[in-house]
């Protein structure tokens, strides 16, 4: 039985949650996103949930491209990230942590019109690595200098290594 894929709308206390994204680069700067949600204000590089069946390099894509505007070519797997952290710095509450396993792609982008959803952003800005350095608290994930840093050290993966997914249920 084959099954569509479906928007994940919740994430429970506890479970670890995957996150799809990329890393774009051009002419030497990235380009991240502002938040305008959850962690207003922080920025972050163009990612968001996997959906539910949904095959991990399109969600990375779908994610990227519905953030930025931007028609864009996934060109390799980065890695896989774990990051878990406080949501709320008043309570260790297990509530308050969050555990994202993160699969980062590098995209080049198609197109260079950056266009996005202002209710979900506010701004998207291209900056180089020693900018993105000097953001420490402003950025979303402290992750995302890693992620470059493996990005300019060269280790990309075919994004094919990403692709091993049977959408089927079997009995």
């Amino acid at each position: 039985m084959s099954f569509k894929p479906f928007p994940v709308k919740n994430r429970y206390v506890g479970q670890p949650y995957v996150v799809v994204g990329c890393i774009i680069e051009r002419d030497g700067k990235f380009l991240l996103v502002q938040e305008a949600v959850t962690e207003r204000g922080k920025w972050n590089q163009p990612a968001g949930w996997l959906d539910f069946g949904e095959k991990i390099v399109a969600g990375a894509k779908r994610e990227a491209e519905e953030e930025t505007g931007l028609k864009l070519k996934i060109i390799g797997f980065l890695g896989v990230y774990s990051i878990v952290k406080q949501e709320n710095h008043n309570t260790k509450h297990p509530a308050a942590t969050k555990h994202a396993i993160k699969l980062i792609f590098v995209a080049k982008p198609l197109s260079s019109k950056i266009k996005f959803d202002p209710q979900e952003l506010l701004a998207a800005e291209w900056f180089t690595l020693a900018e993105i350095k000097k953001m420490k608290r402003k950025l979303r994930d402290y992750d995302i200098i890693k992620e470059i840093g493996d990005y300019r050290a060269g280790k990309i993966c075919p994004a094919a290594v990403a692709n091993n997914f049977i959408n089927k249920i079997k009995k």
